[in-house]
């Protein structure tokens, strides 16, 4: 592990270190408190410091303020040397954001000890973390197919409109719906049918950009969110995943043949002053116009009609 070691004085600087390295730790060395504050405000700061008290520039508890008010994650474990040994100068230490700390002068194994103790809390800490990412993205997945859930797909709509505004760029929404989805239900099982979606799902997310994003919207209907895609090349895009999914389930899809879409879009550039909400309208009635128009194509949102739904859904 990477431990940063900030103290002025280089006799005791130099047997810490020997110290450290002997320990087989990586030591980063800053002769000062200012620059122990640079180091840690790097991207790959080290987890654990030892922090001197006294040191021109800042002192190990300006420091420890500092750590603790601007730099939440990843956590950082500091350990304080001090020759004092009040306890009112201890609890300012730990007040101040300190762990733990050692009165100088110190035993070389009770430093090591209490080294692999702040070791230990950092690998917990790692770990809390890795799960709460693992929870974060587990609640804003569907658990069918993997996309994002449709809470999460229109938070990603709304950023990204938000985003197309200031960089006055345009941006893309497709709605796509899987063709008699419910005769695939009907005729072959839940379970073919989830399988269905499944397929789809891949179909759709190795079709798309690395920089689009794609959600189960509800059901078997899908939204996908193409950041700089103007009207040509959304259109692009949706007659290459309709193509894609229709390739893919020709010999896995439903009983009447492979799996079909019926998609609708529209974009920015044709209702450049639009909140999300009419997007995805101006794109859910496209989508039921082709659906209207035979299934298994691709329809653009140009007209004030399409956007409202029909009072009549066409499975």
């Amino acid at each position: 592990m990477r431990v940063l070691l900030a103290e002025d004085d280089p006799v005791s600087r130099r047997a810490l270190e020997a110290f450290l390295r002997r320990w087989d730790y990586d030591v980063i060395v800053a002769h000062n408190g200012l620059e122990a504050w640079n180091a840690l405000q790097e991207e790959s700061a080290p987890k654990l410091a030892i922090l001197d008290w006294m040191m021109p520039g800042m002192d190990g508890v300006q420091v420890c303020r500092e750590v603790r008010s601007r730099r939440p994650e990843p956590y950082i474990y500091i350990l304080l040397l001090t020759a004092k040994d009040r306890k009112q100068d201890v609890v300012e230490g730990i007040e101040a954001g300190a762990d733990d700390y050692l009165t100088k002068p110190f035993n070389s194994q009770e430093l090591k000890a209490r080294l692999r103790t702040g070791q230990r809390i950092i690998e917990l800490q790692e770990e809390l973390i890795r799960t709460r990412e693992e929870l974060r993205v587990r609640a804003a997945r569907d658990a069918l197919t993997g996309l994002w859930n449709h809470a999460a797909i229109l938070d990603i709509l709304r950023r990204e409109l938000d985003r197309s505004r200031r960089e006055r760029a345009p941006l893309g929404v497709i709605m796509a719906d899987i063709d008699h989805f419910k005769r695939v239900n009907d005729t072959r099982g839940h379970m073919t049918g989830d399988q269905v979606l499944r397929q789809v799902a891949e179909s759709l997310q190795a079709t798309v950009r690395a920089y689009d994003s794609i959600g189960r919207y509800g059901g078997e209907e899908f939204l996908v969110v193409t950041p700089g895609s103007n009207a040509a090349s959304t259109l692009q895009l949706a007659e290459r995943l309709r193509a894609a999914v229709r390739e893919a389930t020709a010999t896995t899809g439903g009983a009447a043949g492979p799996v079909t879409l019926s998609v609708g879009f529209t974009s920015t550039g044709e209702l450049c002053e639009s909140d999300w909400d009419v997007l995805l309208r101006a794109a859910d009635g496209a989508l039921y116009q082709a659906k209207r128009a035979g299934r298994d194509r691709v329809e653009m949102a140009v007209a004030p009609e399409l956007l409202s739904r029909p009072q009549i859904a066409i499975l």
